[in-house]
């Protein structure tokens, strides 16, 4: 086959922020927060300071269900420790299962919440 022109190379990925079928953790809302609560260590100069809070994550998953693009949109107020430790536990996550736009997968963004209570 032909080589591809440089300019196809910069094509913007497709990012949805609406699909038919939405990004799904394997095995549903409750593995995702098994996952969380086994993973996340609660910091512990935010424990011995009393912080809880909750901090909000928005990130991509790819349409072969990679975890990428992860950004902090809101953090713990005073706890930039949670903050961390909740993109840590996001970053290792296991391949979600893709969101939808017909019967086909694609890039689709997430948002999470992760919960700090004491």
């Amino acid at each position: 086959p032909a080589p591809k022109p440089e300019k196809a190379q910069q094509e913007e990925v497709l990012i949805y922020d609406i699909v038919d079928e939405p990004a799904d953790f394997p095995g549903g809302r409750q593995a995702l927060l098994k996952y969380l609560s086994d993973n996340i260590i609660y910091p512990e100069s935010a424990q011995t300071k009393g912080i809880q809070g909750k901090c909000y994550f928005q990130f991509v998953i790819t349409d072969s269900g990679k975890v990428t693009n992860i950004k902090l949109k809101k953090g713990v107020p005073d706890c930039p420790e949670c903050d961390k430790e909740a993109l840590r536990v996001i970053e290792k996550m296991p391949k979600w299962i893709p969101g939808k736009v017909g019967d086909k997968n694609v890039n689709s963004t997430f948002s999470l919440p992760i919960i700090f209570k004491l």
